[in-house]
Formats: structure tokens, sequence, C-alpha cells
């Protein structure tokens, strides 16, 4: 169960870094922020899991920032 924690974390987040670099959909949208943001929460889970405490600092850094985008996302609706 870890490993697909940490693949499905890790897949979301890398398809959608594939996705914004294809111009298919703006690293500034809401769509793009929430996937960020649920791909490096999940991504943190593994790395607890892990007892990986820089990989756990780094995950939780990007699902903080992806979580303030998120907020500006939806005070610009």
């Amino acid at each position: 169960m870890t490993l697909i924690i940490g693949v499905l974390g890790a897949t979301i987040i890398l398809v959608l870094f594939i996705v914004e670099q294809s111009h298919k959909i703006s690293n500034d949208s809401l769509f793009y922020d929430v996937g960020n943001f649920v791909g490096s929460v999940l991504l943190v889970v593994y790395a607890y899991l892990l007892s990986s405490v820089p990989f756990f600092i780094l995950n939780l850094v990007w699902a903080a920032f992806s979580l303030k985008d998120i907020f500006v996302d939806l005070k610009k609706k």
C-alpha cells in the first residue's frame, strides 16, 4: 500500500508537470494547483511512512504552497 501511495502521488505531479510544459493547462489554474496539492499530500504520507524526513519536508512545503495557490485561484473567481 505504501508503494501505491508514493507512485500515485508522484504520477499526479509528473503528469501535471508534463501537461503544463506542453501548454495544455496553465500553472496558475485551479486544476493544476489542486492536483499538485493532492499529489504532494500523498507524497507527504509516503515520506512519513518511510520515515524520510527530507522528502517529508520537501513535500510538506510543496503542499503548503499549492494550498496557498488554491486559495488565490478561488479568490480570483
